[in-house]
């Protein structure tokens, strides 16, 4: 990153009109955890009301949810994942908007448009049980190349089915088509190429289109 946070002027005020919910999705090994919080931490180190969080969602509907692949599978296991989304709205992010924070997600909608998909779920389904969820003010799709997404997940471990050895290609490919899905249904996307560039390089890419945003929102 260019300069310094601290060399970078602040964003006047610490809330957001309606807030603004940011979510990064993308391949396991792709870095979005890491993208996130940062991306998070510097937000607040300008003076704005920030909140972190997670899909499964940290409920103990999300726990079970997080847990659910190594049991279910295809249109079950998209509707529990769908549940926990509109929990996770209901619970915590849209009382952290109306609050005038900025909501900063580790997953979204567009993991469920790639994973279910993985599943043998048809993609009408998966946007039909999605359809009252909340668009994201930016959606941020983190892809990778598959070989280096499968180094990265060897050294790292293995969470569910989903990172098992050669999906990251499938994964790949699909989330490179939800950008272009994402954008047909009118959704502020930012596709970011995660392969070789540091996180800082990759925070630095991300952080105008996220402050643009407060810029357009801020009281």
């Amino acid at each position: 990153m260019t300069g310094s946070t601290a060399d970078r002027p602040a964003v006047a005020g610490s809330a957001v009109r309606g807030g603004l919910l940011i979510s990064f999705d993308g391949p396991g090994g792709v870095g979005k955890t890491t993208l996130s919080r940062r991306l998070a931490d510097i937000l607040a180190e300008r003076g704005l009301t920030t909140q972190s969080t997670t899909e499964p969602s940290p409920s103990p509907l999300g726990q079970f949810a997080r847990h659910a692949p190594d049991h279910l599978s295809g249109r079950a296991l998209a509707c529990l994942i769908a549940a926990d989304r509109y929990h996770h709205l209901d619970a915590e992010i849209l009382p952290a908007l109306s609050a005038g924070r900025i909501v900063v997600t580790d997953r979204y909608l567009p993991a469920s448009l790639v994973l279910q998909r993985l599943d043998g779920v048809d993609l009408d389904f998966i946007w039909a049980v999605n359809r009252h969820v909340r668009p994201p003010d930016l959606a941020i799709v983190c892809t990778a190349d598959p070989a280096v997404l499968e180094q990265r997940l060897a050294a790292r471990g293995r969470h569910n089915r989903f990172e098992d050895p050669g999906v990251s290609a499938d994964q790949s490919r699909l989330y490179e088509q939800t950008i272009a899905l994402l954008e047909t249904a009118g959704w502020p996307v930012l596709g970011l190429d995660c392969t070789s560039a540091a996180p800082s390089e990759l925070v630095a890419r991300i952080l105008p289109s996220v402050i643009a945003l407060v810029e357009a929102q801020v009281r």
